[in-house]
């Protein structure tokens, strides 16, 4: 049973943010060995602002099993004040239709068994749904992330509608790569949400 909580620091339920600072410690941190600041093993950083929204998936223990920050890219985002190279030259995008997303992650640190490849798959289909939803209902059309080759093929398995902005480059001596996620007809139908209804697209 997976629940997936949404919203900012202060509309999450009470204790949830700081179960999300140390899910993203044991995560980022241990797991993935990522470079990052930390302090008394929380992981937050200068885009965990008042304004930034979560997607927060707990399991039938209550254990946070899955994350995803959103960022609006007419702020300071972590892609463009960071890592502005994985652009391969173009410039980042600024608009309010496009948001940023960033610490997205569906290991389960609290698990003792490694869960089945379709257990995995259903788990990255329901978060990234929940990202879909909130991000929409922000009026995001697209989402411009960075992030392993691994995470680009389960994208593209799945059968969503990501391309990249550039080739992929190597940080921390690991490949990563920038991917445009569109937010159209054809993501949605891969994670299994309603289309977007005729009246709602501009012509």
């Amino acid at each position: 049973m997976l629940t997936v909580a949404t919203g900012t620091s202060s509309e999450l339920p009470p204790g949830l943010e700081t179960a999300l600072a140390i899910y993203r410690y044991q995560v980022f941190i241990q797991a993935l060995q990522w470079q990052l600041p930390t302090e008394n093993g929380l992981e937050r950083d200068q885009f965990d602002r008042s304004d930034t929204l979560y997607t927060v998936a707990r399991d039938a223990s209550s254990n946070v099993c899955g994350c995803a920050r959103l960022l609006p890219t007419t702020k300071s985002y972590l892609l463009d004040e960071v890592f502005p190279g994985l652009m391969n030259g173009a410039p980042a995008p600024h608009a309010p239709d496009t948001w940023e997303l960033s610490r997205f992650s569906t290991m389960a640190p609290s698990e003792t068994a490694v869960p089945s490849r379709e257990e995995a798959r259903r788990r990255f289909c329901a978060l990234f749904a929940s990202v879909v939803q909130v991000a929409s209902a922000q009026g995001a059309t697209r989402l411009i992330t960075f992030t392993a080759l691994g995470v680009e093929r389960i994208l593209r398995s799945i059968g969503m509608h990501a391309h990249r902005v550039g080739p992929p480059q190597m940080i921390d001596n690991k490949p990563v790569l920038a991917l445009w996620i569109e937010l159209d007809d054809q993501t949605r139908k891969a994670l299994g949400l309603p289309m977007i209804p005729m009246a709602a697209i501009k012509h």
